[in-house]
């Protein structure tokens, strides 16, 4: 089990939405907050990320930001240049007299109800640099992308929406990569503390299975007080608190993914009822299981 690809796909409620954004100095663009979590590539040229209240952030060719809360920022050709809103996904790129930068600006749209703690104990701004001989695949993905974006070849409708999807895989795994030393709140310990994460492995392989903190102990070769101290310091809270949040945000996928009666969602996460089930689903998302997925169906 991929716990790092499971967590992404249950946290995605639709495609990405991006745009090619090709603009000439001097320009300033505004990026309104986003519901999902907010992407930046700089395909060719340079720019600077002006994040709010923050310290700018120079970027340059192959350079990648991640906003995983989405929230206002702006990018420029010079921190100080005036600053105009736009939108991606529907404006037309800026057009002045100086250096060209080609960028991909979009958002992915992830569950903002459920949010799971790889991405919100990540910083308000992810930022991963064009780093030569580091994270390959990453790099080569993004100059794939610039590529197609710039050549405009036929099949590019095809080749560019997955890509922009692996994106957001391989931006995360580079940047839990780059903690050499991980810290309290940095959820890379998780994925790379061989007994915790073989547990969560365990966890999100059979969420519906009848797990203990000493059997999950048992199976990683720890004693139970070493596994939970050690499960709670990297993953953010203890073993069972963490199995509950999972069957939850497996449940709202297999509704919003799935026509399976809710009996079936209730058996598949560990759940004995429907009526257990639709009681537990009701006291994390505020409404049954059913209206949820009704919901879901209008929207």
């Amino acid at each position: 089990m991929d716990v790092l690809a499971d967590v992404v796909s249950a946290l995605r409620t639709g495609p990405a939405t991006s745009g090619r954004t090709d603009v000439r100095g001097p320009w300033g663009l505004r990026f309104a907050h986003s519901f999902g979590a907010t992407f930046h590539l700089v395909l060719q040229g340079t720019a600077w990320l002006l994040p709010p209240g923050g310290t700018p952030v120079a970027m340059g060719p192959g350079d990648v930001v991640l906003m995983p809360r989405g929230l206002e920022h702006a990018l420029a050709d010079h921190p100080e240049s005036p600053l105009v809103d736009f939108d991606p996904a529907v404006e037309k790129p800026v057009q002045g007299g100086g250096a060209r930068s080609l960028l991909l600006c979009g958002t992915y749209r992830l569950d903002r109800e459920r949010p799971h703690p790889v991405l919100s104990r990540l910083p308000d701004v992810v930022h991963v640099p064009a780093d030569p001989g580091r994270h390959r695949t990453l790099h080569t993905a993004i100059g794939i992308l610039g590529e197609e974006l710039d050549a405009q070849r036929p099949g590019a409708a095809a080749v560019v929406p997955p890509l922009v999807d692996a994106l957001l895989v391989l931006i995360l795994r580079a940047w839990f990569e780059d903690r050499d030393c991980p810290t309290e709140s940095d959820w890379s310990r998780a994925l790379t503390d061989p007994a915790v994460a073989q547990s969560l492995e365990l966890i999100h392989a059979e969420p519906g299975a009848a797990w203990t903190v000493a059997e999950l102990a048992s199976r990683v070769g720890l004693s139970r007080a070493a596994f939970a101290r050690r499960f709670t310091e990297a993953v953010g809270e203890p073993p069972l608190t963490y199995l509950s949040r999972w069957r939850m945000t497996t449940a709202a996928r297999l509704l919003r993914d799935h026509d399976r009666p809710l009996a079936t969602v209730a058996k598949e996460i560990g759940y004995t009822s429907e009526f257990a089930f639709a009681k537990a689903f009701k006291r994390d998302f505020g409404i049954p299981p059913g209206t949820y997925r009704r919901q879901l169906t209008l929207a």
